[in-house]
């Protein structure tokens, strides 16, 4: 298993999709788990510090958990099928160790409140993490592919607009 961290949680401006990104901790991977809005906003709740005037569902979960003395351990993302990823809450109870299957989305926003570590299994990383393809050189530049005369012309209405933005006042109110 591999330990990760919550990078971000974005929202697609084309369909108001959620993705939670998960950054592996001793690496430069990223794992994009597309998740729901409700979710994404528990999520998000609990790590800005916000509270709420009633329990949402995640922190109802927690008290169930809290008063019938388990603990959550932690939480693994452990398969990736047919494009859905499946994860397993992991408890100690009464000195055992149970596994419950969960979304990796409730599973994330159960472990963000009782601050328990998160991981992914090693073959979903393979299969969907995504790594950055430019690395930043000692000197601090990107190290980049020249692009191409094709790219350059596909790209060069996005240059003529750049090239004629006032950024002069730019932060001055």
């Amino acid at each position: 298993m591999i330990e990760v961290s919550i990078d971000s949680i974005r929202v697609s401006l084309m369909s108001q999709h959620r993705v939670v990104v998960l950054k592996e901790v001793d690496s430069n991977r990223y794992l994009p788990i597309w998740i729901g809005p409700f979710e994404a906003d528990a999520i998000t709740l609990q790590l800005q510090g916000v509270q709420v005037a009633r329990p949402l569902t995640h922190d109802l979960l927690k008290g169930v958990i809290d008063k019938m003395g388990a603990t959550i351990s932690h939480v693994m993302v452990t398969e990736l099928k047919n494009d859905t990823f499946y994860a397993h809450i992991v408890m100690d109870v009464d000195g055992k160790s149970i596994e419950i299957d969960s979304r990796p989305s409730d599973a994330i926003a159960l472990a963000v409140r009782v601050k328990a570590p998160l991981f992914v299994a090693e073959e979903v990383m393979e299969n969907a993490s995504i790594v950055p393809e430019s690395n930043l050189e000692d000197d601090g530049m990107l190290d980049a592919e020249p692009v191409s005369a094709e790219e350059q012309e596909r790209l060069s209405a996005f240059s003529d607009f750049i090239d004629e933005l006032d950024l002069d006042d730019l932060g001055k109110n």
